[in-house]
C-alpha cells in the first residue's frame, strides 16, 4: 500500500481498504513468523480491532499495513507468552519482539524452511500457498485453505468459486485447520524442489480461482475486484519467473493477462457488465494482449502444455478477433475438446456448448446445454442459466428464457451483474 494512502481518508475507510487488499499479506507474514494459522488469525483480528479503536483518535498512520503488522506481532507474542505450550514454541522459534523471524533447525518442523533473502520464493503469500498444499492436508481441503486465507476470499466467495455449498466449504476449512494444529504441519516452502513441483498445479489453480472471483465478483457492488485480479496476476508472474520455462505457469499468466485485457470495456458507466459480443474492442488493453499472446505462443509449443495453455489459447482467439463475428468458434470448440480429453469438467462442457452454439447455431448449443441441466455443479451456477436463457431467446423460446433469466438472478452475483440480469429478464418478458 502507498505509504501516504491513509492521509486525508476516514480511518474506517482506510482500514476497510487495508483489510480488503492486504489482509492476506498480514496473515502470511504472521504465519511465516509463528508457524500457527490460528494464532495468526487471532492476532490479525486483534490488530484490526486495535486500529478501529485508536486510528479515529490518533489519526491514520503513514504506513497502515506496517502499523497493523507490528500490532499483530505484539498481540501474537503476548498470546504465546500467556500459553505454556505456545511459549515453548516461541522458545523453539527464537522469536523476539522487534526481530525478524529466523526459525532454527529445531523449529523447522513447525515453521517450514526459511526463505532467506527471498531468492527461492520472494513472497510470503506465495510461500503460504505452497505450504497449504502440504501432502498431510486432505486434497479437498488444500484449495479451500488457499482461497480463504491467501486469496482473502470470504467463505461464501470461496464456496462459489469451487461450486460448493457454503457448509461444505466451511467444514473443509475447519477440518484442515484442526489437522494443521494437531499434526504441527508446516505452512512453509518445502526444501525439496521435486516436492515444490508436485505442489505447483494446486498453487496455479488457486491463483486462477482468485482471479476468477475478482474478474467476475460474486458479491459486492463492484463487478470487478481489482485487488483480487491484480494480486492473482502478480503471483502468476512470480510463479512464471521461478518455473524455469515450464508451460503451465506461462499459460496461466497468459490466460490472466488476455482476460484482464478486456476489463476497460467490460462494464458500462453504471457498472453493469457488457457481453463480449457488445464490447468496444478498441478499449481492450493492447499491451497486455501483446504480452499474453507471446506467452501463449511459447507455452503452446512446449511438450508439457496442459489445461492453462489450452485455456490461454482460447483467450488468444478472442483477443485476435477484430469483431465478435470474426471469432474462430470452430477452433475454440476443438480446444474445448482438448480440455475435456484431459478430464471431464461440467463448466468446460458448458463453455464448449456455448462455443458450439456460436459455431453451428443456437439450437445445437441449446441442446447440449439442456443435457447438462442435472449437473449438480451447474444447477446453482448463474452463468449456466444465463447461457440457457440466451440461446432460448435466439431460438424464440422467450417464455422459457424468462424462467432462466429469473433463475440466474436468484443465484446472485455482484450488484452490477444483478442489474444486467434484471434488464435481460425484463426484455425477454416483454418479448414473451
Amino acid at each position: 500500500m502507498d505509504p501516504a494512502a491513509g492521509h486525508g481518508t476516514a480511518p474506517d475507510d482506510v482500514l476497510a481498504r487495508v483489510h480488503r487488499e492486504e489482509h492476506s499479506r498480514l496473515l502470511a507474514t504472521l504465519v511465516r513468523r509463528f508457524g500457527d494459522l490460528d494464532l495468526a488469525e487471532d492476532a490479525a483480528s486483534e490488530a484490526m480491532e486495535a486500529a478501529l479503536r485508536t486510528w479515529p483518535e490518533r489519526g491514520v498512520p503513514a504506513t497502515p499495513l506496517a502499523w497493523l503488522t507490528t500490532a499483530a506481532t505484539r498481540s501474537a507474542l503476548d498470546r504465546v507468552r500467556r500459553d505454556a505450550i505456545a511459549a515453548r514454541r516461541l522458545a523453539a522459534l527464537h522469536v523476539q519482539e522487534g526481530s525478524p523471524a529466523a526459525p532454527s533447525a529445531e523449529a523447522g518442523a513447525l515453521a517450514g524452511p526459511d526463505l532467506g533473502d527471498g531468492e527461492d520464493l520472494p513472497d510470503e503469500r506465495l510461500a503460504m500457498l505452497m505450504g497449504c498444499c502440504h501432502p498431510a492436508i486432505a486434497p479437498a481441503d488444500r484449495i479451500a485453505l488457499m482461497l480463504r486465507f491467501v486469496g482473502s476470499l470470504t467463505t461464501a466467495e470461496a464456496a462459489q468459486a469451487l461450486l460448493l455449498p457454503v457448509p461444505t466449504l466451511q467444514a473443509r476449512i475447519t477440518r484442515a485447520k484442526k489437522r494443521i494444529a494437531g499434526a504441527h504441519i508446516p505452512l512453509g516452502v518445502p526444501a525439496d524442489p521435486a516436492e515444490r513441483e508436485r505442489r505447483m498445479p494446486l498453487v496455479l489453480r488457486a491463483i486462477s480461482l482468485v482471479f476468477t472471483e475478482g474478474y467476475a465478483a460474486t458479491s459486492g457492488d463492484a463487478p470487478i475486484r481489482r485487488e483480487l485480479t491484480g494480486e492473482a496476476i502478480r503471483l502468476a508472474r512470480i510463479v512464471q519467473r521461478l518455473s524455469g520455462g515450464a508451460a503451465e505457469p506461462a499459460g496461466l499468466l497468459a490466460l490472466l493477462l488476455l482476460t484482464d485485457a478486456r476489463s476497460p470495456a467490460r462494464t458500462d458507466e453504471d457498472g453493469v457488465p457488457i457481453p463480449l459480443e457488445d464490447q468496444d474492442r478498441a478499449r481492450w488493453d493492447r499491451e497486455a494482449i501483446g504480452e499474453g499472446l507471446a506467452l501463449v505462443e511459447r507455452a503452446a509449443a512446449m511438450p508439457d502444455a496442459g489445461r492453462y495453455s489450452i485455456q490461454a489459447s482460447i483467450a488468444a482467439l478472442h483477443a485476435q478477433a477484430a469483431r465478435f463475428e470474426e471469432t474462430d468458434w470452430p477452433q475454440i470448440v476443438v480446444l474445448y475438446d482438448l480440455l475435456l480429453a484431459r478430464g471431464d469438467d461440467p463448466v468446460v462442457r458448458m463453455n464448449r456448448a456455448i462455443a458450439v452454439g456460436r459455431a453451428r447455431g443456437p439450437a445445437e448449443g441449446l441442446a447440449l446445454l439442456e443435457q447438462l441441466a442435472e449437473e449438480p455443479e451447474l444447477r446453482a451456477h448463474s452463468p449456466f442459466h444465463a447461457a440457457l436463457a440466451l440461446f432460448r431467446e435466439e431460438t424464440a423460446q422467450h417464455g422459457r428464457a424468462v424462467e432462466d433469466w429469473t433463475r440466474a438472478l436468484e443465484l446472485g452475483g455482484s450488484e452490477g451483474e444483478r442489474r444486467f440480469l434484471e434488464r435481460r429478464r425484463d426484455a425477454a418478458r416483454a418479448r414473451a
